[in-house]
């Protein structure tokens, strides 16, 4: 009896469940060394008999795996894509590619594109060739455009001037003063920063240094770190920061009672020593690691902490000023608006600035900015001093634009 070789060596018989994208669902046999492609023409035939006789038909479905998710290859058999016994397959009809755009449509999309192109400098010059041309220096331009900060730092020169002399008309300013030194040290000892003096004490200082170490170095960890291993053989090292009731107190013992011109001279005595210690604990303090890094440099040491001054700290900034033509200098940082001119003249007629600048707080925050432009941010969020800023930076961009 002849037997066919194909069925001697025939593979596994597989019993697949088959399920068409309209639902109808069948079972299909097939044997392991099946291909893909002779698979999906029998589930073609089952499904749409007769639909095989456009060639296409074959390739525009696919089978896919239905546990793994998987497109079969039309190219490998059964055995090679892993389909097991009573494995579901699911017979999809692919989706058809988009058509591709008329030259029509090809054409009005380019001339859209070129429509919203920004001109280019033959475009521009064609555009402007009717105007009247004006030679203007650009330098000119950038430097008659005031900047605020820098304006700013002289504005608050001139306006500490004067809320000093209006607060000391006050017949309580020494009280004001004293309740504002006091509200400054409290300041101080309040804002410690956790996370900087938990920083510190893991390093291996004590807690009680390290707090110190950072409150004298406006809570920079370097600086602090610094501090602590130059002073770490001091004896006075372990000794408190005089703290605000004990200035208080001393303030209180010395506070002149009203009357005679020999007591008013006093208060007024005590009150420019209060300014002055306002003032100390406002001096401005050069970063340590900048000062020495720019030393390096080979600047002296004099140069570097004006540079850092003038740049805040900054010591990129500050090395630009050293390499340039140093402006502003260190003394015109501390030289103030002209009284005289309008900028000036706005402020003062300005109610809310009026009010505020009776208020104590106001002249510590101006004191602070002074030194410490970063803190700005701060002050503008207090409701205290924050409208008082805000009326003078609407006054500066008013007459600026003007």
């Amino acid at each position: 009896m002849f037997v066919q070789e194909e069925k001697i060596f025939a593979g596994k018989v597989l019993r697949l469940h088959v399920c068409a994208s309209d639902g109808a669902e069948w079972l299909e046999e097939a044997t392991e060394d099946t291909s893909v492609e002779k698979l999906k023409d029998r589930c073609l035939k089952h499904c749409a008999p007769g639909g095989l006789e456009d060639p296409k038909n074959v390739t525009h479905h696919k089978l896919i795996h239905a546990a793994s998710e998987r497109v079969l290859s039309d190219a490998k058999t059964l055995l090679e894509e892993h389909v097991q016994d009573e494995d579901v397959i699911l017979l999809i009809r692919k989706r058809a590619p988009a058509p591709l755009p008329k030259m029509a449509e090809v054409s009005a999309e380019e001339q859209k594109k070129q429509e919203q192109k920004a001109p280019d400098r033959d475009a521009i010059f064609r555009a402007t060739a009717s105007l009247p041309s004006h030679n203007m220096d650009r330098a000119v331009v950038q430097t008659s455009a005031r900047d605020f900060q820098t304006e700013l730092r002289k504005i608050l020169v001139s306006l500490i001037e004067v809320a000093q002399k209006l607060l000391a008309l006050n017949p309580d300013a020494v009280e004001l003063f004293r309740k504002a030194n006091a509200m400054l040290d409290e300041d101080e000892d309040e804002r410690m920063d956790e996370a900087a003096l938990r920083q510190l004490t893991e390093m291996g200082f004590p807690e009680t240094r390290a707090a110190k170490a950072l409150r004298l170095n406006h809570m920079s960890v370097p600086q602090a770190m610094e501090w602590l291993i130059e002073h770490a053989d001091d004896p006075t090292i372990d000794t408190p920061l005089p703290g605000p009731s004990s200035q208080g107190e001393a303030g209180a013992e010395a506070a002149p009672a009203a009357g005679t011109s020999e007591e008013e001279e006093e208060a007024r005595d005590e009150l420019t020593e209060i300014f002055k210690k306002i003032r100390r604990k406002r001096e401005f303090r050069a970063d340590a690691r900048a000062v020495i890094s720019l030393m390096e440099m080979g600047f002296d040491e004099k140069e570097v902490i004006d540079a850092l001054r003038v740049s805040n700290n900054q010591q990129n900034a500050a090395c630009e000023w050293l390499l340039g033509d140093r402006r502003p200098s260190p003394e015109e940082l501390d030289k103030g608006i002209d009284p005289e001119s309008p900028l000036f003249q706005a402020i003062l007629d300005n109610p809310v600035v009026q009010l505020g600048l009776t208020n104590p707080k106001t002249l510590l925050a101006f004191e602070d900015m002074l030194e410490n432009p970063l803190n700005s941010t701060q002050w503008m969020n207090d409701p205290e001093t924050g409208p008082v800023m805000l009326q003078i930076s609407r006054i500066f961009q008013t007459l600026n634009r003007t």
